[in-house]
């Protein structure tokens, strides 16, 4: 990684002949901020690894330590690929807008995402299972076919769109509306898309007060994301110099996830809001030192990587990579060239693909490219309004830690319901049939990859009040896995019988887990509604 220290360049604001703002940037500064978007957010990847998830519905005391140095993001590079997952997220549809050009159709955009070769989790994995059984975009992210709508996946891969929007708000809005519904809708896009402007606004805007302002801005009002993070202003503003009240503030109102099926009514919490919540007060008790801004974002708890990675990102914009202290800088050093496992992609490639898009659509918005760039500034708009699981309030999640060998049956008051579960592989492997199939298809001998080409698929009828409703399609292999055997949202209201019917049982080698059901019901819970029953 050649990383060269360069003189801070003034950012000028100047008015054209029709009187349009424009912002004028020096070509190199603008590369200076893109190399620090990318820089920052792998920072903080990495920074919030060992407590990621350890601290749900708490804070991480001052008294752990949170380790960085020399060696420490080749450590987790090598540890853990799939922890960098919202990067080469990032970096995957980056590439597509490379390749494709800024007007590529959302179905290749869809189908890149989709069928790219690495790990994915909840509403990144939801999608790809929904795009490869044909459900395509809006309807990929759509909540009645995504139970992990909400969850914070186009949030924590939404930041490439605003490194390649250079002080372009609405620019960046209008790909995170291509993109964001791919995986997302409701919160979980507005997450992603208040992300997207959050970078777009660094590169013209240091105060990170005014950064979120801006940000918040192109959110509905009416919905609860804005009103989270509304929430986190006048809580800071209350709570000027006491970050961790404004958080337990936070935690007394926001600390629900109606959604996720891993998370409803537990502890484990990743939806979007609440997550940005955090990102938001990391910057604004922070106040623009990227040291302390990370610190205090990833002792919020929850997603404890990927959070204080957004807070590392905007600051890396804001700061440029030459402006980020180099005690964080140097370890990346060891990675920015290396390509992410499972992709032919870099940090080094990403920062060119960002400054290549974002050069691009400076001139496509009429702005003058060359050695000083100018940049028009537009009135920002607000998105429509979406919102998910609306009349649909979680009521009772009912643990059940059984297996299906053939058929299922449950009854339930409410409006829907989903089931939290998988489809496990019970055979007995030996070291010689694990040989066998990792030779077939990676010519070495690798146990932990038979799985991986397992191609099974069970199919389980879903019937609902005696009527079949749908064949739930159920993969084996690992990329094509359906996370949730059934589920099913805005029912008539009333009392419901659900009988999930294995149609081609292997029970020999494969079950079905039934963890968990969770009902819905169209009347909240406050008033003990599932236990008055």
């Amino acid at each position: 990684m050649k990383i060269k220290l360069m003189p801070f360049i003034l950012i000028v604001f100047a008015a054209c002949s029709n009187n349009v703002q424009t912002v004028k940037m020096s070509d190199e500064l603008l590369r200076d901020k893109i190399a620090g978007g990318w820089a920052g957010q792998t920072i903080g990847v990495v920074y919030g690894a060992p407590v990621e998830f350890r601290y749900c519905g708490s804070l991480i005391p001052d008294y752990e330590p949170i380790p960085w140095g020399q060696g420490y993001v080749k450590y987790w590079w090598d540890k853990k690929p799939g922890l960098f997952d919202d990067i080469y997220n990032d970096l995957t549809i980056a590439q597509a807008f490379e390749e494709l050009g800024l007007d590529c159709p959302i179905d290749s955009l869809a189908h890149r995402f989709a069928y790219a070769d690495y790990h994915l989790a909840h509403a990144n994995q939801a999608a790809r299972y929904n795009i490869r059984q044909g459900i395509m975009p809006p309807e990929s992210g759509h909540w009645l076919n995504n139970p992990h709508a909400d969850d914070l996946d186009f949030q924590i891969e939404s930041d490439f769109i605003g490194l390649m929007s250079p002080g372009m708000v609405n620019q960046a809005l209008d790909i995170a509306s291509k993109v964001g519904h791919i995986m997302n809708s409701g919160d979980g896009f507005y997450g992603g898309a208040f992300v997207s402007a959050l970078y777009a606004a660094a590169f013209i805007e240091s105060n990170p007060a005014k950064i979120i302002d801006i940000a918040l801005s192109t959110i509905p009002r009416e919905s609860s994301f804005r009103q989270c993070i509304e929430d986190v202003k006048k809580f800071h503003k209350k709570f000027p110099s006491d970050w961790k009240r404004t958080w337990f503030e936070i935690q007394k109102k926001w600390d629900c996830d109606y959604g996720c099926p891993k998370g409803t009514f537990l502890s484990f919490n990743i939806d979007a809001k609440l997550n940005a919540a955090y990102i938001a007060i990391g910057l604004l008790y922070g106040k623009g030192d990227f040291s302390k801004s990370m610190e205090i974002t990833t002792r919020c708890g929850q997603d404890a990587d990927c959070n204080p990675s957004t807070v590392g990102g905007v600051l890396g914009v804001a700061l440029g990579i030459s402006g980020i202290p180099e005690f964080w800088v140097e370890p990346l050093r060891e990675i920015w060239s290396l390509n992410f496992e499972g992709t032919e992609l870099s940090l080094e490639k990403g920062a060119q693909f960002s400054y290549n898009a974002a050069k691009k659509q400076i001139k496509a918005i009429g702005g003058v490219d060359g050695n000083i760039l100018e940049i028009p500034q537009q009135k920002i708009k607000v998105l429509p309004i979406e919102q998910n699981f609306t009349d649909s309030h979680p009521i009772f999640r009912d643990k059940k830690d059984c297996w299906m060998k053939d058929t299922y049956s449950f009854d339930f008051d409410g409006n829907g319901f989903v089931v939290y579960g998988g489809l496990v592989c019970i055979r007995n492997i030996t070291p010689d049939y694990a040989s066998r199939v990792a030779k077939k298809h990676l010519g070495s001998e690798v146990f932990s990859q038979a799985e991986l080409y397992d191609p099974y698929i069970a199919e389980v009828e879903v019937w609902i009040d005696g009527e079949l409703d749908h064949v739930s399609i159920m993969p084996m292999k690992a990329q094509n896995r359906k996370l949730e055997p059934a589920w099913k949202y805005m029912l008539n209201e009333g009392r419901h019988n659900v009988k999930l019917v294995w149609k081609n049982p292997d029970p020999k080698q494969y079950l079905i887990r039934i963890n968990d059901i969770v009902y819905y019901s169209s009347k909240r819970n406050t008033d003990n509604y599932y236990y008055n029953k």
